[in-house]
C-alpha cells in the first residue's frame, strides 16, 4: 500500500540524452569493461602450521623457479607434479581472472609481471607459496555511450525517484507534527475507535463516563483540572459535571449560543473538545490577582 501511494503521488521525468551524456563524460572510468588476466601458478602449501613447514614450502617453490629458469616450457608439467592446488589438473592454469578473484597478494604479484613472464620470487598468501606466471593481460576497454545510456538513465531516474519520495514522506511527517492527531481513549487507556462526539458526552453509560474523564485528562489537562476543581466544590465527579453542563446548554441555549458553539467547532482538529471548552468557558474562571492599595496620610 505504501508503494502504491508513492507510485500515485510521485512523478519524475525520465532523464534525456543530455543528462546521461553529462554523467558519461564526467566519469568515463565507470564505463569500462574490467581488465582480464590469464595466469597460472604452482602452489606449494606448508605441510603444517609451524615455521619449519613454511620454510620447506618456500624451498620447494624456489626449486620450481630455478627449474623454470632453465626450462620455462615445463611450467604445466611442474604444476601437475608439485602444485597443491586443484588447478594442477590443467597445468596450473587459473583461467581468465577479474579484479578481486584472487588473494590480494597474488594479484599484486601478477601486476608486476609482463605477458609470458614467470616471477623470479614466490608470493606468500594464507594458502602457501605461489609460483606465478602471467600468460597475458587483456586491458579493459571503454564502452560506447549508446551501449550504457539505458543504464545511466535508469540510475538517474531511480535516484530522482528516491529523492522525490524522501521529500514527499518528509513533508507528510512535518505536516503530521504540525497538525497533530486527535485520538480518544477507552476506560482502560487504549485508543478508541472513532472520536468522541457531543452525543457520546451526553450518554450516561458508565463506560462512556469513564472514557470522558480519561479523554479530557489527555486532551486538555488544564481544562480538566479547572473543571475538576469546580466539580469537587459541587460534590460531583468531573464526568458528571461536564455532562450536566452540556445538557444544560442544549436545553437552554439560544441562537447566539449555538452560533458560538458551531464557530468553536469549525476547523478544530477535535470538535468535541472545542465544544466542551466553549460550553464550560462561562463556568471556568481564572483566579484574579489581588492588589493592596496603600494610602499615605
Amino acid at each position: 500500500m505504501v508503494r502504491a501511494v508513492l507510485d500515485a503521488e510521485i512523478e519524475v521525468e525520465r532523464p534525456g540524452e543530455v543528462e546521461c551524456r553529462r554523467v558519461y563524460d564526467g566519469s568515463p572510468e565507470r564505463f569500462r569493461t574490467p581488465s582480464l588476466t590469464q595466469a597460472s601458478h604452482i602452489l606449494c602449501a606448508p605441510k603444517g602450521e609451524d615455521e619449519a613447514a613454511w620454510e620447506a614450502a618456500h624451498a620447494a617453490a624456489m626449486g620450481a623457479i630455478a627449474e623454470l629458469a632453465d626450462h620455462p616450457h615445463r611450467f604445466a608439467e611442474l604444476a601437475r607434479d608439485l602444485s597443491d592446488c586443484p588447478s594442477k589438473g590443467v597445468g596450473g592454469s587459473l583461467g581468465q581472472l577479474s579484479p578481486g578473484d584472487l588473494a590480494a597478494e597474488v594479484e599484486a604479484g601478477l601486476d608486476r609481471l609482463q605477458d609470458g613472464e614467470t616471477a623470479s620470487e614466490p608470493v606468500r598468501s594464507r594458502f602457501g607459496w605461489h609460483v606465478l606466471r602471467l600468460e597475458r593481460r587483456i586491458e579493459g576497454r571503454q564502452l560506447p555511450f549508446e551501449h550504457v545510456e539505458p543504464r545511466i538513465a535508469l540510475h538517474l531516474e531511480s535516484r530522482a525517484w528516491t529523492a522525490a519520495a524522501t521529500r514527499y514522506v518528509s513533508g507528510l511527517a512535518a505536516e503530521a507534527r504540525e497538525r497533530g492527531v486527535a485520538l480518544s481513549v477507552t476506560e482502560d487507556g487504549g485508543v478508541a475507535r472513532g472520536a468522541l462526539s457531543l452525543g457520546d458526552l451526553l450518554n450516561d453509560q458508565s463506560a462512556v463516563t469513564a472514557r470522558l474523564e480519561i479523554w479530557l485528562n489527555e486532551a486538555d489537562p488544564a481544562l480538566a483540572a479547572q473543571a475538576r476543581e469546580i466539580a469537587a466544590a459541587a460534590g460531583v465527579s468531573l464526568a458528571e459535571f461536564v455532562q450536566r453542563e452540556i445538557s444544560g446548554f442544549i436545553q437552554g441555549a439560544d441562537d447566539q449560543g449555538w452560533t458560538r458553539l458551531i464557530s468553536a467547532a469549525q476547523g478544530s482538529d477535535d470538535p468535541a473538545l472545542a465544544c466542551v471548552r466553549a460550553i464550560l468557558k462561562s463556568k471556568l474562571t481564572t483566579s484574579s490577582k489581588t492588589f493592596t492599595l496603600i494610602r499615605r496620610h
